[in-house]
């Protein structure tokens, strides 16, 4: 009975062996097609940003470079509005290949998490940084004629009279509030926040004096501010930007040191795309955005393109993460 079982289990196993080295021999040469060979279709970005937005904008340039270098078009779909839910709930569920992607900031993935505690919802949780694209810095803006020269000036009326200093911003949550409550934490102010629908309104409002400043970003505040209505009073970065020499940072201005607002935009796909489809988008991405051409684009917004990798995109995401987790739960702040 032994030796009639022994041989026979023997062969089996070397059966077993050769189908598995047949079929791991057909499988890797097919996985490495896939990625190389990326993409075959379409690939639609849906990005949470309004048409003819800064973002948006610049994402156009990228899709069409992409487009180029993939032999496939990129199709852009914007779905702003809802803090970012609406782009997020059309992507998350759709198959994790690389072919549907989309456009976040910082603050969609760092902040929307404690700001709507509710809805128990972490978007690291529900998708995958795929590739960078840039990071804005914010600047503080006045009226022309508002008698405020510096950041010293704006703090010093915040202090003598409480929440009558009133600063704008494109919406609960966005860069501008949160900016603005970071800075009155650090001052010991206490400052009237107003939200506003629209970035046109709000620049609007700032230049007419209805609110008293806001932060804002190059192309979002341009238009009002080359109609003289506007004025740049400091930026919150650690230094001065080549595109407004200028403009004094934050901290040279009189105001606390080390003060940054700043946002990263980046693309990510719904959780679980492949690694070797995330490797081949990064790597082009990244490719597109040295572009001179690319380059030169983004300049004219203040945008700085970045080259990080996924894992340091999460890294920087959840470094974010931790500072508007202290500053909601301080400032008792809730879109809930």
């Amino acid at each position: 009975m032994t030796t009639f079982k022994q041989p026979l289990l023997a062969k089996a196993t070397f059966w077993a062996a050769s189908l598995a080295s047949l079929l791991t021999s057909l499988c890797v040469p097919a996985l490495a097609q896939t990625a190389s060979s990326f993409p075959t279709k379409p690939v639609t970005i849906v990005t949470a940003f309004a048409a003819g937005s800064g973002p948006d904008a610049v994402l156009r340039q990228v899709s069409e470079k992409l487009s180029k270098l993939w032999n496939q078009p990129v199709l852009i779909n914007n779905k702003p509005g809802g803090g970012g839910f609406i782009a997020i709930e059309a992507t998350q569920r759709v198959a994790a290949d690389g072919y549907t992607l989309i456009q976040l900031d910082s603050e969609h993935l760092a902040a929307l998490p404690h700001l709507y505690k509710s809805k128990g919802y972490v978007t690291l949780n529900n998708f995958d940084p795929v590739a960078p694209l840039f990071r804005t810095p914010f600047l503080v803006a006045v009226a022309t004629d508002s008698k405020w020269q510096n950041m010293k000036d704006l703090i010093n009326a915040a202090k003598v009279a409480p929440n009558t200093v009133s600063y704008g911003s494109w919406g609960v949550g966005s860069p501008g509030h949160l900016g603005g409550e970071h800075l009155s934490l650090l001052t010991n102010t206490e400052m009237s926040h107003v939200a506003f629908r629209e970035v046109s309104q709000l620049f609007t409002s700032v230049g007419a004096g209805d609110v008293q400043w806001s932060f804002a970003s190059l192309p979002s505040s341009q238009g009002i501010f080359k109609a003289g209505k506007l004025r740049y009073i400091a930026i919150a970065a650690a230094k001065r930007i080549p595109q407004m020499p200028d403009v004094p940072t934050v901290a040279e201005a009189g105001g606390p040191a080390g003060f940054e607002v700043n946002s990263f935009v980046s693309l990510l796909a719904p959780k679980g795309i492949a690694n070797d489809v995330k490797a081949k988008i990064h790597a082009d991405v990244l490719k597109v955005l040295a572009d001179p051409e690319v380059k030169a684009r983004f300049n004219t917004f203040a945008f700085e393109t970045l080259n990080w990798t996924p894992e340091e995109m999460r890294k920087n995401a959840e470094i974010k993460s931790k500072i508007y987790a202290e500053l909601v739960k301080r400032k008792n702040i809730s879109l809930d």
